[in-house]
């Protein structure tokens, strides 16, 4: 009896020895890892800022840059007022790649959205803060504050930079 648990142990103690050591799907990134998307993603800014100026430069309406890495045709935008959390907004905007192609044929609308209890693209929840109702005004957003590394997988693909026609209601 004495040898079948020795054996038993030992053959237990010799698997476990070799086996590999794999983070969870979906889990830890190593820090080389980390750092490769985190160069990646400065490059695409970088790129892309630059291709949106370009741009810009054979527009004849005036865009100012913001804060948060978007530009909007309103000067002084972000510099406003903030519409503050729990504060009602209605709003509504249309999607264009730099083609100047309307991207879906029905704009995105939403009827007395709540600050702070919404969930919509970085940029044009930023936008909403400083908007005055009524008015209407053009974003320009780089990917990351778009629909980034994924995209909406639907008809925006991964790593676009778009114009946000945006509307308050």
């Amino acid at each position: 009896m004495k040898k079948i648990l020795f054996i038993s142990v030992l053959g237990l103690l010799s698997c476990n020895r070799n086996a590999q050591v794999h983070p969870p799907v979906g889990g830890v990134l190593s820090k080389k890892d980390l750092d490769v998307s985190k160069d990646r993603m400065k490059n695409l800014n970088s790129i892309e800022r630059n291709q949106i100026q370009q741009w810009i430069g054979m527009q004849s309406v005036k865009f100012y840059p913001t804060q948060l890495n978007y530009w909007v045709t309103a000067e002084g935008f972000d510099q406003r007022e903030r519409r503050q959390d729990n504060s009602l907004i209605s709003y509504s905007y249309d999607l264009y790649d730099f083609d100047d192609t309307k991207i879906y044929d029905e704009p995105v609308a939403r009827r007395d959205a709540k600050f702070g209890h919404f969930d919509e693209l970085k940029a044009v929840e930023n936008a909403l803060r400083f908007i005055h109702d009524g008015e209407e005004v053009t974003l320009l957003v780089p990917s990351a504050l778009a629909y980034g590394t994924y995209g909406d997988e639907k008809k925006i693909d991964n790593d676009i930079p778009l114009i946000i026609k945006l509307k308050a209601l």
